[in-house]
């Protein structure tokens, strides 16, 4: 169908929403394109592109299409404005949704090398993100992060301070392991009694990845503010290799693709 059939089906009531491999998506949110084999050649000329959904069509016989817009099209504002050659028209079965990723840091900056994963967290929000990734500084909010868990992110890296015995400094990537129920202290938290209290208030959805730094001191007082010089700087390797993640799974890496291109530990 051209353009012009198109703008004749707008005045049908559009769906708000349509399931995508299991995933309800909306106008707004952003997919890969799979067209299927033996499809129009242009189509299929745009195999792994992303692109934003601008809307959602159906047709008279009742099948819903997604009308989109290619993130890479340099005349994408004409594409969000209708314009024929800017916007295209996929199935539901032509289109993967992108994942939602959550990045979230965790710590204390009064408790000295604790506060590694509010520091990280600020080095990532200078960069530009697309909206399917959220980047924020949880601190001491526990249960804020468990109700973030509980939203449904696809995969959610977590940025702590993480003592495993190895010299201060070292970036580990690991799953934490969960078991046990763990009660909150409102003034400190662990990714392990986040995911244990998340999972006490609901089924968490998706990946749970832990970029930590082993440190070389907690500030066994409170007050004690700063990190210590090895921890420091590991902040910008850190940041990297968050930043190299979120890429590598929104580019459609597996998980476990996306750490071992990484060149970090095996979960």
């Amino acid at each position: 169908m051209n353009e012009w059939e198109w703008q004749l089906l707008e005045e049908k009531a559009p769906a708000e929403t349509v399931l995508v491999s299991g995933k309800e998506v909306k106008k707004g949110d952003r997919v890969r394109l799979r067209p299927r084999a033996g499809g129009d050649i242009f189509d299929l000329a745009l195999a792994g592109q992303t692109a934003l959904i601008e809307s959602i069509e159906q047709d008279y016989e009742g099948k819903l299409h997604l009308a989109v817009v290619l993130d890479e099209d340099p005349g994408k504002d004409l594409g969000m404005l209708r314009q024929p050659g800017h916007r295209f028209f996929f199935s539901a079965e032509e289109v993967e949704p992108l994942p939602c990723i959550l990045v979230a840091g965790i710590g204390n900056i009064f408790l000295g090398d604790d506060g590694f994963g509010v520091e990280v967290i600020r080095r990532l929000s200078s960069r530009e993100f697309p909206a399917e990734v959220r980047v924020e500084d949880f601190g001491i909010r526990g249960y804020d992060l468990a109700y973030a868990l509980l939203d449904g992110p696809d995969v959610t890296i977590l940025v702590d301070a993480a003592g495993r015995g190895g010299t201060p400094g070292t970036i580990y990537v690991i799953e934490p392991d969960v078991t046990g129920h763990s009660a909150m202290d409102a003034h400190a938290m662990n990714p392990v009694s986040v995911l244990q209290l998340a999972r006490s208030m609901g089924p968490v959805r998706g990946r749970v990845v832990l970029v930590g730094c082993e440190p070389q001191t907690l500030g066994g007082d409170e007050g004690h503010m700063g990190l210590s010089e090895a921890v420091f700087s590991a902040v910008d390797q850190a940041a990297r290799l968050v930043y190299d993640l979120i890429q590598k799974l929104l580019r459609g890496d597996k998980l476990e693709e996306a750490l071992e291109n990484s060149g970090k530990g095996t979960i």
